[in-house]
């Protein structure tokens, strides 16, 4: 059987079809050309579940059985921070908690709740140098959220510390927040915030302490104001636990004249209780 690679020189073939016709018909060839370039790259690395591994048909998608286990966000939810009901309500109902503690932020949507197979894919993603699952993270958010996309103009994500960064290298939500702003046709906007101060990691943390230790860590970035200021803008970072890092930064990105501050995760920890 003939393999689907033999004679297939895209370098000469897209020679022959530009021609002599200049930039333009390299362009054009070169689109046409795409699609065969694609079919070469899946056969030599055929596409992976970007959590557990196996063969798939398209870059940056989960598998069946990963999809399957993976426990989706969907309506009926909160209104307001997006937490998962457990029983069928009118829309636009809102939470005990943002009923009696509204927060900053005007809406947040999580992809999925902080559960296996996917607490261990954010995981890797976050501690683990995995920045290839950048991608399907963000295809779990875009679909999560583009209501929220729909409305804004542009995307922050959650800043790290500068020693942080330099120790893992690179800002998970800062890879989310890109691959969001490319699909969404909006703003990547990195450096409107930074975290003026290190602080220690939220896990294991009461929610006071939570939000006693990211109080006063976020700053808005000298010479952003002039962007903030009525700006329709999402936040971005990877788990939503109890939101006191998004209303940190959701609360400084107010007070600089934002529009609207939305926040999408990809997971959200939704405990046994707080659904009812």
């Amino acid at each position: 059987m003939q393999s689907p690679l033999e004679d297939l020189d895209l370098g000469s073939h897209a020679a022959d079809m530009a021609g002599s016709g200049g930039p333009c018909h390299t362009r054009r060839a070169m689109k046409l050309l795409r699609p065969a370039a694609r079919l070469a790259l899946d056969v030599l690395l055929p596409p992976q579940c970007f959590a557990c591994g196996a063969e798939v048909a398209d870059p940056a998608r989960l598998c069946a059985r990963c999809f399957g286990e993976s426990d989706f966000i969907t309506e009926p939810m909160c209104a307001c921070c997006g937490l998962p009901f457990d029983f069928e309500t009118e829309p636009g109902r809102i939470c005990a908690l943002c009923a009696a503690q509204p927060p900053i932020f005007d809406r947040a949507r999580s992809a999925v709740r902080y559960d296996e197979p996917l607490r261990q894919t954010v995981l890797g993603f976050k501690h683990g140098d995995r920045t290839d699952m950048a991608a399907g993270l963000a295809t779990l958010l875009w679909r999560a959220g583009r209501p929220l996309l729909a409305d804004a103009d542009g995307v922050v994500p959650v800043p790290l510390h500068r020693r942080r960064l330099w120790r893992r290298r690179y800002n998970q939500a800062a890879l989310l927040s890109r691959e969001l702003a490319n699909r969404a046709g909006i703003g990547f906007l990195p450096d409107l915030l930074e975290r003026r101060r290190p602080t220690r990691s939220q896990g294991g943390l009461s929610a006071t302490a939570r939000r006693r230790n990211v109080r006063g860590a976020f700053r808005v970035t000298d010479g952003a104001a002039a962007r903030i200021r009525d700006a329709r803008l999402v936040l971005v970072d990877d788990v939503y636990t109890t939101g006191a890092t998004v209303e940190a930064c959701a609360r400084v990105l107010r007070r600089a004249g934002a529009a609207s501050v939305d926040v999408l995760t990809v997971a959200r920890v939704v405990r046994a209780g707080q659904t009812h």
